[in-house]
């Protein structure tokens, strides 16, 4: 998730990592929004948050996001009219050291598409996604998200987007709820609207239970769990996802991935997927794209490029035909 303005991870020291391996640390400047709403400290634990609405505990996560869609009709905020939410041209990356993340990546991602970046760790899936959330800048090429130039128009980029990275950007002295109702007050909502989405979303996540446990005490699955809520606060008209189901159970991943579908269908959400896992792309998304040593190999409809490899094709034998090497397996959580 980002904050409107800087772009960058809300935490109270955000952290990004791009192929080269170099990080980055930037204060969160939030202290403003934060003054009303609640405060931590490493002495004293943080004041439980009381929603001024009363806590729905039969609420399924499906009935949760049904209630959040309903809140949200006509809410969430305005992209330029557009037929591509993402144009990306000729982009590319290369770090002072002369590590050529991305070279030359090109496409194109229609409204309400869920497209998919795949490749295996260190192909240049999360340098690519971060240049299109404005965290990182391109050394050459242009993109466009939702209608507006990340180099040029950074500020109505951030406004238009969620993002959710592989290393989530919490603040450890925070509680879930507070994370959350955070994200959206920083988004401009109402603290009474910020409350009642935090609620239904952590609901929907199924990790309501923890909503006044401090994310340092947290799993890193279920801290992951809380970042996409944040990042989905807003309800953002293009989502990016930069490996979202990493280290969570089997369970975990088919609730999060069924409830983007809803996203999708229901508030034609953009959603952008970097993930390692080639089933996660196949089950999710419209088309994906194929990153090797910083390019796309090849791009389609998942079920398209299975069947020019063969009848029982996976898309680990797409990639094996497209770049002559197979794809480590990483495993799932259990």
């Amino acid at each position: 998730m980002v904050l409107p303005q800087s772009g960058l991870p809300i935490g109270t020291l955000a952290t990004w990592k791009g192929r080269s391996g170099r990080s980055g640390l930037h204060l969160s400047r939030a202290a403003d929004v934060l003054v009303g709403m609640t405060k931590s400290s490493h002495r004293k634990p943080p004041r439980q948050l009381r929603p001024p609405v009363t806590p729905v505990v039969e609420l399924t996560g499906s009935s949760a996001l049904d209630e959040l869609v309903g809140l949200a009709a006509g809410h969430t905020p305005n992209a330029r009219p557009v037929i591509d939410a993402i144009v990306v041209e000729g982009l590319t990356k290369t770090y002072p050291d002369g590590t050529e993340a991305v070279r030359g990546i090109s496409l194109r991602v229609a409204a309400g598409e869920c497209f998919g970046i795949l490749g295996p760790n260190g192909a240049g899936k999360s340098t690519t996604v971060g240049m299109l959330g404005t965290l990182i800048k391109p050394t050459g090429g242009r993109a466009g998200v939702a209608g507006f130039d990340v180099v040029a128009e950074p500020v109505e980029v951030r406004r238009r987007i969620g993002f959710a990275m592989q290393q989530a950007g919490v603040d450890e002295f925070a509680t879930a709820s507070e994370l959350v109702i955070l994200q959206g007050r920083l988004q401009g909502l109402a603290k009474r609207d910020a409350t009642t989405r935090a609620r239904l979303l952590l609901r929907a996540m199924e990790i309501e239970q923890v909503a006044d446990t401090r994310l340092a005490a947290l799993s890193g699955g279920t801290k992951r769990r809380v970042d996409l809520a944040a990042s989905l606060v807003h309800l953002p008209p293009v989502l990016f996802l930069d490996e979202p189901t990493e280290g969570l159970d089997p369970r975990s991943r088919t609730g999060i991935w069924d409830m983007l579908d809803r996203l999708r269908r229901d508030l034609g959400v953009t959603v952008v997927v970097s993930t390692h896992y080639m089933d996660e792309g196949d089950r999710l998304c419209d088309r994906i794209a194929i990153i090797d040593r910083g390019t796309v190999v090849v791009e389609g409809a998942p079920r398209a490029l299975k069947a020019e490899v063969g009848s029982d094709a996976t898309l680990e034998d797409v990639y094996l035909h497209y770049t002559g090497r197979a794809l480590e397996p990483t495993p799932v959580a259990a």
